[in-house]
Formats: structure tokens, sequence, C-alpha cells
């Protein structure tokens, strides 16, 4: 299953893509402003154009697994991209993938980097392997 990872920020929210098999995670691009109209346009084209067949959306939880603002404000922006979308979009625990994109030398940009992490924590939860 090809799925398609969005590290949401009200500025910039980096975007992956996995392989069709849904095995393998790469960075793909950093969608500006994504919560707005423009923005979320741009998204449903990636997921057409990518042939996403789920969305995962970081969901970050305080370190206490609580939702705090920023939560509440992904999950608000999870409801308008599920509106504009027949792909599931789901969202997923994100709490370290900024910092392993930190830590991550690369010429992507840190927000795709940051998506890249998620995703793969999210395949490697959904095939049942160790991440």
């Amino acid at each position: 299953m090809k799925v398609l990872a969005l590290d949401y920020g009200r500025a910039r929210t980096g975007v992956a893509v996995s392989d069709p098999t849904g095995t393998v995670a790469r960075p793909l691009c950093v969608v500006e402003c994504a919560g707005t109209d423009d923005g979320l346009a741009r998204l449903t084209q990636l997921i057409a154009e990518e042939a996403a067949e789920r969305v995962v959306v970081g969901l970050p939880l305080t370190l206490r697994g609580e939702r705090g603002e920023q939560a509440l404000e992904t999950e608000t922006f999870v409801e308008a991209l599920s509106v504009r979308t027949d792909v599931p979009v789901v969202t997923f625990d994100e709490r370290f993938t900024t910092d392993l994109a930190e830590r991550t030398p690369s010429r992507t940009s840190e927000d795709a980097r940051a998506a890249a992490h998620l995703l793969s924590s999210y395949l490697a939860w959904s095939s049942g392997a160790p991440a």
C-alpha cells in the first residue's frame, strides 16, 4: 500500500511518500501553509499524483502522550484534509521525528525528512516490524 506522510506545521508541512509496497519511505517536498485552501489543494494534488492509498499525519503529542495546542491544531487540519480527499487520513504519534530529522544529514528539507521518519515509523508499526 502506498502511503503519503505529512509532518504538519502552520508555516511548512513536510511530505514523504512510500514505495508502492509500503516498505521504504523517502522525503518528497514541503508544502507552505498547508492548512489554507491553496495548501490543501496542493496536498490533494500530491495525493492524486502519488496515487497514495492512505495519508498519515504526524500527531505531536506531549512527552506524557497528551494532546496540547499543536495536536489540537493538527487534528483540525486532518479534518479539513479528510473532507477534500477520498483517501483515508489517519494520525500517528510523531513525538521524536523532528529530533531525528535534525540529526540526519541531508540536502533535503528538515520538514520533509521529519515526514520520512514519521512514515518509516508508521510503516514499521503497521507491518508489525520493530521500529
